[in-house]
């Protein structure tokens, strides 16, 4: 394992480091000390690396991911995972708002809470949080799933395309579009799968799935006035 201490070495050597294995293949197992809330940490990753950091994380922790496993032992900032195409990275804390923004794949756990606008334009990406999400969590979400395992602030979905999403709290209010939706067979089997993917031990019974009502797709003319 790569050992790499922040507090004697940058932010910007580090990622190089981690981008240069594209080329050498040398290390596949890192592990980052004094983390201290750094922004940017190990972003642009594009090879199936594993990655401990060992502290709290600031913005933008693991943005752009692909194929690479990163584990956050403590809380993260706005927009952990963003734009992440795949692989994975969980967070052992807290997020700040905007986790996992416009990702497009890929799998996201937060073991705490997520703050506002979780998931927000999200492409495809999986979204499991153990604890509660705040307001406008999934905005504009057009594919994949978000899993809330505690509560869920207000507008949750406002706006949102054809992301799954299932809640296990309780909800204060629902965005735009957004209405509660039966639980299927087929759902709980997908939600069972997502669990277990995530290591969260949870029974998809006790989850409520929302999703799309699908009244905004097109324009209305009779709405015409509005706009």
């Amino acid at each position: 394992m790569k050992t790499v201490d922040l507090s004697k070495t940058s932010v910007r050597e580090l990622n190089q480091a981690l981008h240069d294995q594209a080329q050498t293949c040398t290390e596949r197992e890192w592990q980052v000390l004094q983390p201290a809330g750094k922004h940017n940490l190990v972003c642009g990753l594009d090879q199936n690396l594993s990655i401990d950091i060992q502290g709290h994380a600031g913005y933008y922790c693991a943005g752009m991911n692909k194929k690479a496993h990163v584990v956050v032992h403590g809380n993260v900032g706005q927009g952990v995972a963003e734009n992440m195409m795949s692989g994975s990275v969980r967070v052992k804390g807290d997020a700040s708002q905007s986790a996992g923004a416009t990702a497009h794949g890929g799998l996201l756990v937060i073991e705490g809470n997520a703050a506002a606008r979780c998931g927000i334009s999200m492409k495809g990406v999986d979204i499991v949080v153990q604890g509660n999400v705040g307001h406008m969590s999934c905005f504009m979400g057009q594919a994949g799933t978000l899993v809330v395992c505690g509560d869920a602030g207000d507008a949750l979905g406002d706006s949102l395309y054809e992301v799954h999403i299932y809640v296990k709290g309780q909800v204060k209010s629902l965005g735009a579009d957004c209405v509660e939706k039966e639980m299927r067979d087929e759902h709980l089997q997908e939600l069972a799968a997502l669990l277990n993917r995530a290591g969260v031990n949870e029974d998809p019974a006790q989850f409520r799935r929302y999703g799309s009502a699908r009244e905004l797709y097109n324009f209305k003319v009779d709405n015409a006035a509005a706009y």
